[in-house]
């Protein structure tokens, strides 16, 4: 995977570069912000990460350039500034996710991940499946084994979207924005109450419990031992 780092934060950029080179992916680096749009348009890239604040050009003009040409490039935003009214803009502007600084690389890895995935998801998609747990979207009915699972509003659309990252870290911030959609105090425990809740049900009475806490990052809907 080739990913497009538009950064101008020298520290911030080689952190970034590193632990990508780490991970197997390719990375292309630029500090300003005109020259990253261009080469975002000449060169071919599977996603970008674009701080929003930069010299030339800024991050959200960047991707506001590419969505009106039809560049649909997955694109991360950095910044440092996190109030909900920024993260909406940079939304709005055709980000596909917005990551505020300081991050945990483990995070921004797994918002990748989330974002690489999104182009293999079929458009007439309307079963999810892990193991023996499935969810019928057009049912809006989820079974696991051919039992009947009851749940919640909630708890039907965090499973959805954890089934839809399934064998990816998800992690809090990732739900609160995705699930919750900013509308609680995130410093309450309420993601931590759903997650259990919905693990006595999807996994209690099983042999093999599919939803798993990855101690300091996150969630992990997994059938797949090793990949804990």
């Amino acid at each position: 995977m080739h990913v497009l780092l538009i950064e101008d934060d020298r520290s911030v950029a080689s952190y970034i570069q590193q632990g990508l080179l780490d991970n197997g992916y390719q990375v292309t680096v630029e500090a300003d912000g005109s020259r990253g749009l261009a080469v975002a348009r000449e060169a071919n890239f599977d996603i970008a990460i674009i701080d929003r604040m930069l010299p030339g050009l800024d991050g959200l003009s960047i991707i506001q350039s590419l969505r009106d040409a039809g560049n649909n490039l997955p694109a991360l935003i950095l910044s440092a500034l996190g109030d909900v009214d920024d993260r909406v803009a940079g939304l709005r502007a055709g980000g596909d996710d917005y990551l505020v600084k300081p991050f945990a690389f483990v995070e921004l890895l797994a918002r990748l991940e989330a974002l690489l995935r999104r182009p293999a998801a079929s458009a007439q998609e309307t079963r999810l499946r892990v193991a023996d747990l499935e969810m019928d979207l057009l049912a809006h009915r989820v079974t696991r084994a051919g039992e009947v699972i009851a749940l919640q509003p909630r708890e039907y659309k965090l499973l959805e979207y954890l089934m839809r990252h399934a064998g990816q870290v998800v992690t809090r911030s990732m739900l609160l924005e995705n699930v919750w959609d900013y509308h609680f105090d995130p410093q309450t425990n309420v993601i931590d109450v759903h997650v259990s809740r919905l693990r006595q049900k999807i996994d209690k009475g099983f042999d093999q419990p599919l939803l798993v806490t990855v101690r300091g990052a996150g969630y992990m809907l997994s059938a797949d031992e090793e990949s804990r």
